[in-house]
């Protein structure tokens, strides 16, 4: 049996390792042994072991979403009518099968989530608002904020 890691069992190694992962998925194992300095050995079995302990949760390709037609980017504000476990429970069940939410945030605060939503353009957004999220269960009301210009985003959490 496999006794479970911590953060506090990482060394410098995996750090650059997982920094070196963060900027370039792709890079191959005798790539990335070279950039952390380990032979390709110790640098596959940190790897792996990164991997087990779920520090590494996937690998994915970053598409650009305006040659892919999803150029318009909002933040919704939502508003439930209840909290109750029940409606809580039926309403992240809905969103998880709505590709244009691509996140979803409980929050605390004057409301109950914030949505993460690409859609092509206006019309999308109007279509998606008044066909798609309006039939999730028990929304008591919305606010939506367009992105007019995109000034950082990034998947790369600081590791210092």
């Amino acid at each position: 049996m496999n006794t479970p890691i911590n953060i506090e069992k990482l060394d410098s190694y995996d750090f650059a390792l997982l920094k070196a992962l963060q900027a370039d998925g792709r890079l191959t194992i005798a790539d990335l042994a070279k950039r952390i300095n380990l032979s390709p050995t110790p640098c596959t079995s940190r790897l792996r072991r990164l991997e087990k302990h779920g520090f590494i949760d996937g690998y994915f390709a970053r598409l650009a979403p305006s040659l892919l037609n999803n150029d318009l980017l909002a933040f919704l504000q939502v508003r439930l009518s209840a909290t109750d476990e029940k409606t809580l429970t039926s309403f992240n069940r809905a969103v998880l099968n709505i590709p244009q939410i691509q996140e979803c945030h409980m929050v605390g605060g004057g409301f109950d989530y914030l949505l993460k939503v690409r859609v092509k353009d206006m019309e999308a957004f109007r279509y998606f608002l008044a066909r798609v999220l309006s039939r999730l269960p028990e929304i008591e009301n919305t606010h939506s904020y367009f992105v007019m210009e995109q000034v950082k985003e990034t998947t790369e959490l600081d590791l210092n």
